[in-house]
């Protein structure tokens, strides 16, 4: 494998009700061109994860529109949607153009607005992700799913939600120090207690706000940067992708994520590493069962101790694998089109040594991207470049 990242950048997340969609995506796309010597005109394919433009929006057809915004219409572009791992996967496609020698300089990014169309239609428009025969028409939303994981989880390995809400507090704390944070307020775990609760067991602050926000990565191959005098400091060694069923009901375990675990499988043999290699992950916490299952799927833990490898302060910053040193999706947020290219970005900044989160001498990150509540899965192994 041998995409450079040359340039990583998020705009903040939150409420952007001042910008658009085209707007939003620009401020990333910009930030992270602005990092390398190039212009948009270097640009040789543009490829945009976004889940629900066309639901909430009226706006599909998101690659080319934010290519003409641009203003490099004529390159070939492409909207890619995998829903909550859409960005994530297009990140591959990405590396699989360079990689095939289609291009050499490629923008990949991501962007949702979630804010102005109101919680209802968010609501409705994340169901889109689940199976709607079989889970929206029996009442579920997401919330309602995860929380079906959480009670197998839960009952299958004694964990409590004591422990559940040890993953927020660690990833609210987290988010305080990361400029982007949607939330930077810490909460103590009796505040995430005694929450208003959601879908029992997951309260209010188990899970990830809705959220406007855009992230973009200027890839490029060794080629180009030796010709063209860059040094980019990160490559993308690895990557895996997998699938699962999409209705929860037709899974043998659902305290399980198989298609990450073949995902992270797939992307360490790319890269050549092992679990113990890594060291820092930005893993897809949408819920916090979500990171629990998440830290298993990667193999930092064995299956049942991802609660203890939270509680025992081993996934906190400063511990023996930091997790979400950006707040996670929880602090973060999760603007559903642009999460998985936002973990990248923040890998990058680990690995560049400019975190405001640092890890000391990190030089393997690791990020592990989510569709719906399993049924697809993107994990991409980051190295600093040699």
């Amino acid at each position: 494998m041998t995409a450079l990242i040359a340039g990583a950048a998020s705009t903040t997340f939150g409420k952007h009700d001042d910008l658009s969609a085209r707007e939003l995506f620009r401020d990333a796309a910009e930030a992270a061109i602005g990092l390398v010597s190039l212009t948009a005109v270097d640009i040789d394919a543009v490829y945009v994860g976004n889940f629900m433009g066309a639901l909430t929006d009226d706006q599909g057809h998101m690659g080319a529109l934010m290519a003409d915004y641009l203003g490099i219409p004529d390159v070939p572009t492409a909207t890619v949607e995998s829903a909550c791992a859409s960005s994530g996967t297009a990140v591959s496609r990405a590396v699989d153009a360079i990689d095939a020698g289609q291009a050499d300089v490629v923008l990949v990014g991501g962007v949702e607005m979630m804010y102005a169309t109101g919680i209802a239609v968010i609501t409705d428009a994340l169901a889109n992700a689940a199976d709607n025969e079989y889970e929206n028409e029996a009442g579920l939303t997401f919330p309602g799913i995860y929380a079906l994981m959480a009670r197998e989880y839960m009952n299958t390995y004694d964990v409590s939600e004591e422990d559940l809400a040890q993953v927020a507090v660690k990833n609210r704390r987290n988010g305080v120090s990361n400029p982007i944070s949607q939330f930077q307020e810490e909460v103590t775990i009796e505040e995430v207690l005694e929450a208003r609760p959601i879908a029992p067991p997951l309260g209010l602050f188990d899970c990830c706000p809705i959220t406007d926000g855009a992230s973009a990565l200027i890839v490029v191959s060794p080629e180009f940067a030796a010709n063209h005098g860059l040094s980019p400091d990160v490559r993308i060694a690895g990557r895996g992708q997998a699938g699962d069923t999409l209705a929860l009901q037709d899974r043998e375990d659902m305290g399980r994520t198989r298609a990450a675990e073949r995902a992270a499988e797939r992307a360490y043999t790319a890269a050549g590493i092992v679990p113990e290699d890594i060291d820092v992950c930005e893993v897809h916490d949408c819920f916090t069962i979500a990171e629990l299952l998440a830290v298993e799927s990667l193999g930092l833990c064995e299956r049942g101790e991802g609660a203890t490898l939270t509680t025992t302060g081993e996934t906190a910053k400063e511990g023996r694998i930091p997790v979400n040193t950006s707040g996670g999706l929880i602090a973060k947020g999760h603007p559903v089109g642009a999460t998985g290219v936002a973990q990248l970005v923040e890998i990058v900044k680990q690995l560049e040594g400019r975190h405001p989160n640092q890890v000391p001498d990190s030089a393997i990150g690791v990020t592990h991207n989510v569709g719906g509540s399993g049924a697809s899965a993107v994990v991409h192994v980051l190295e600093v470049a040699g």
